[in-house]
């Protein structure tokens, strides 16, 4: 089974960004990770062991 968790990011502070998934828990993600154009509001996608702009 495929793990994919679509993530709302809520604030960037430093190198990471706090975000919430739909089912409402929340996490920080390292803005290595995250694609290059990220802001807040925007939604991201983590599939495959990766992070995508939706």
């Amino acid at each position: 089974m495929l793990l994919e968790i679509i993530y709302t990011i809520l604030s960037i502070n430093g190198d990471y960004a706090y975000c919430m998934s739909e089912q409402g828990s929340y996490t920080n993600i390292a803005l290595a990770l995250l694609p290059d154009d990220i802001d807040e509001g925007d939604k991201v996608k983590f599939s495959n062991f990766s992070y995508e702009k939706i």
